[in-house]
């Protein structure tokens, strides 16, 4: 396998999905990016980016982080440093990766996710070192704008709602509905947040009206479900 060593990486961008896709030939490059606004990505010497995968514009690569080869990973993204992205990963645009995140097969962000330092994912219920199960890697899909606190352990095969928030430290051993708080080991639901990341206050005098202190957007919930019933104030 060729290894693609880059500090600042320039290339045409495809215009059918916006993203530039690294060449076959193996090249080093280094240099200031002279514009921060052109469609490049960027890429600490110490990274090492396989070929081929695809890496959007404006993304940030820092330090010892591996890209393996089949990787999908969108614009505008930062991964910090150590971060390991596997050939069967899916990266939306504008997510913020922290340091020592290894995301597995089978990892799935929609745009917009933020994933704290040293959150564990993994993408078998059973591993045995001596049985190769390989044939049994079970998806993880996390949706748009959802928080992964620090440290928390995700258990494959599971579907994290949009906007949802997992605390810091959280087992998740199961789905998260949108918009779902979820702490403790294993987790459970111990409220709502919104889109701008704070618990919900429920309003008095209606038990199923709930509302952002910061922004003043109201939700509501329904069967078990919060839905948004009016936006974010811009």
């Amino acid at each position: 396998m060729e290894i693609f060593w880059v500090a600042w990486r320039r290339g045409e961008t495809d215009n059918k999905i916006g993203c530039i896709s690294v060449e076959k030939r193996s090249r080093r490059v280094i240099g200031p990016l002279k514009n921060k606004s052109s469609k490049t990505f960027e890429c600490h010497p110490s990274a090492v980016i396989d070929q081929p995968c695809s890496i959007g514009a404006g993304t940030r690569i820092w330090h010892f982080s591996h890209v393996v080869a089949g990787a999908e990973i969108g614009r505008n993204c930062n991964l910090g440093q150590n971060v390991f992205v596997s050939g069967r990963v899916r990266i939306g645009d504008g997510c913020k990766i922290q340091n020592n995140v290894s995301l597995y097969d089978g990892v799935r962000f929609s745009d917009h996710v933020f994933c704290g330092p040293s959150v564990v994912f993994t993408n078998i219920r059973m591993p045995r070192s001596e049985i190769s199960r390989r044939d049994l890697y079970e998806e993880t899909r996390v949706g748009r704008g959802a928080t992964l606190g620090a440290n928390c352990t995700i258990v494959c095969g599971v579907e994290i709602g949009e906007y949802a928030f997992v605390g810091a430290g959280t087992v998740l051993t199961r789905d998260v509905p949108p918009y779902a708080l979820m702490v403790g080991v294993p987790a459970n639901k111990t409220g709502w947040v919104g889109r701008a990341g704070l618990k919900l206050q429920n309003i008095d005098g209606d038990p199923g009206l709930f509302q952002c202190p910061e922004t003043g957007e109201h939700y509501r919930e329904i069967s078990g479900r919060l839905e948004p019933v009016t936006r974010v104030r811009s």
